[in-house]
């Protein structure tokens, strides 16, 4: 496999009135100043009420989103279905920290695990350590701090909560992605994952943790997790991505005066992650791997790595995955292909699911070449559809 050029392939479920939309709304968010001024006309309207869930539900809801419940994510799961791609229910609601709130996300979570133990089409579910609680109590004891008896008690919560979700899954036989966070919390997370893959682990890859590779630290913390784990005796599950709080990451070091935990440069990223998939492929009796990127490069690398072994494609080891609106090429193509591939499908009440449509417009804006390369690729498919006819 060399690319991933192949558009009639990768746009083959978009109508022509999907591919004018899709175009129009990454012109707009390709703007950074077209995507602040569309985050506080959002915001402003969403304050005061003003009705504009149907403007947003139309476009960029329909772009990243699966739907509104599960049930309103059934359309998007058959219609990826056809083309042999499965689905990650992802329930997208966040920001959100009370006792209640934390309740009802264990409930959600485990009707996404209900509902993807019924269906070969749904390999994973996912879920948020900071989904379950207080994200200023985890950070506290992530970095060790002492805490009172109300914050310790608050802290096992958290942990019950997660390890509930993760024996739901386990009796499901339902993989789960425990996804990461900020620097902050993500030890502590590590610790919890390593934890619940400890128990669950020991036949199969149930629980899953994300390992975000543009930290300096990770392909260390790869290695020596794998010597652990080996010892151990279990299979460690984890999904690999270049990361989501970048400028967040920065700014934070630099206010608190601390070393960026951040990749000097995109390239050193670049290095880590594929000299990563590299080290779990010369380990694959130790690990199930799901490569979740929107990298060719690193996409092509696990591809042909698995086509050079004589790997079966349909490996429970190795998956693929992107998020839902975005990177079609790679996840149409390596499906056509016969490689495993899901679709991240975010879902949740249009309201609440807006902090995660700022970030994706703020990922497109900001990820050089990405917002670029998604318009290169819908022009390509339009032209082709116009001379074909």
């Amino acid at each position: 496999m060399n690319s991933f050029d192949n558009t009639k392939i990768a746009f083959e479920s978009k109508t022509n009135k999907d591919l004018r939309r899709a175009f129009w709304l990454f012109k707009l968010i390709s703007s950074s100043s077209m995507v602040i001024i569309g985050k506080y006309l959002t915001l402003f309207c969403l304050k005061l009420r003003i009705p504009i869930n149907w403007f947003i539900k139309a476009t960029i809801f329909k772009q990243f989103c699966g739907g509104t419940s599960i049930e309103k994510c059934n359309r998007k799961i058959k219609e990826l279905d056809k083309f042999s791609i499965g689905t990650i229910l992802d329930y997208s609601v966040e920001g959100k920290e009370n006792e209640l709130a934390a309740e009802n996300t264990v409930n959600e979570i485990k009707k996404t695990i209900e509902r993807g133990s019924a269906d070969k089409m749904i390999p994973f579910a996912v879920f948020k350590i900071s989904g379950l609680g207080s994200t200023d109590i985890l950070h506290k004891a992530s970095i060790k701090n002492k805490l009172s008896n109300i914050q310790k008690s608050k802290l096992e919560k958290i942990f019950n909560r997660a390890h509930e979700i993760c024996e739901f899954a386990f009796k499901k036989d339902l993989p789960i992605f425990i996804d990461a966070e900020e620097s902050w919390i993500q030890d502590l997370i590590d610790l919890w994952a390593y934890d619940l893959m400890k128990k669950f682990n020991t036949k199969k890859a149930i629980v899953f943790n994300t390992l975000q590779m543009y930290r300096l630290d990770r392909l260390d913390y790869l290695k020596k997790i794998h010597q652990l784990s080996s010892k151990d005796g279990f299979i460690y599950g984890i999904k690999l991505v270049r990361g989501a709080y970048m400028e967040k990451e920065r700014k934070r070091a630099l206010e608190r005066n601390y070393p960026s935990p951040i990749q000097a440069n995109k390239a050193d990223t670049d290095k880590d992650f594929d000299d990563a998939i590299h080290y779990i492929f010369q380990h694959k009796s130790d690990f199930s791997l799901c490569v979740g990127s929107h990298n060719e490069k690193s996409n092509l690398l696990l591809a042909n790595l698995i086509e050079k072994n004589n790997i079966d494609k349909l490996s429970s080891n190795f998956y693929f995955a992107q998020l839902l609106g975005m990177s079609d090429h790679i996840s149409f193509n390596l499906s056509h292909l016969g490689y495993q591939v899901a679709k991240y499908v975010p879902y949740g009440p249009i309201r609440e699911v807006m902090p995660y449509l700022f970030r994706r417009a703020d990922e497109n804006t900001s990820v050089s070449g990405q917002t670029s390369r998604e318009l290169s690729l819908i022009k390509q498919e339009i032209k082709r559809r116009k001379e074909k006819n």
